[in-house]
């Protein structure tokens, strides 16, 4: 084996996703969509029962970043990183804050009048 200890060149990671969240596939907190903002409460140092996966993620979001973001920088399932944020949000280490709301919709209304418009044309 080469590379760092966990790593196998032909398998790859020695350690299954699954294996990251306990088996689990959902978390206990606030729901979590892609584009959620994540950032840091706390330090690593401050629990010391937290995997290397999890410091990372804190390590990441000490400046703010997306759900997707983080999971792109430490190359884990989404599914996996957002069982591992769920947890540090329960342990208080990170804020979440869901995205923007979108502008509403313009009504039927004005469509129907700008097509019209463009029709004219």
């Amino acid at each position: 084996m080469t590379g760092p200890q966990w790593m196998d060149e032909e398998a790859g990671p020695l350690v299954r996703p699954y294996a990251l969240t306990g088996g689990r596939a959902r978390h206990s907190g606030a729901k979590l969509d892609l584009i959620t903002m994540v950032t840091s409460t706390g330090s690593p140092r401050d629990v010391p029962g937290i995997g290397p996966e999890q410091r990372r993620i804190l390590e990441i979001a000490r400046r703010g970043a997306s759900v997707v973001d983080i999971a792109s920088d430490i190359d884990l399932p989404l599914g996996v990183v957002r069982v591992l944020i769920g947890d540090l949000h329960d342990l208080g280490l990170v804020d979440v804050r869901d995205p923007g709301k979108v502008a509403p919709l313009p009504s039927e209304r004005i469509l129907k009048e700008v097509i019209n418009g463009l029709r004219a044309l």
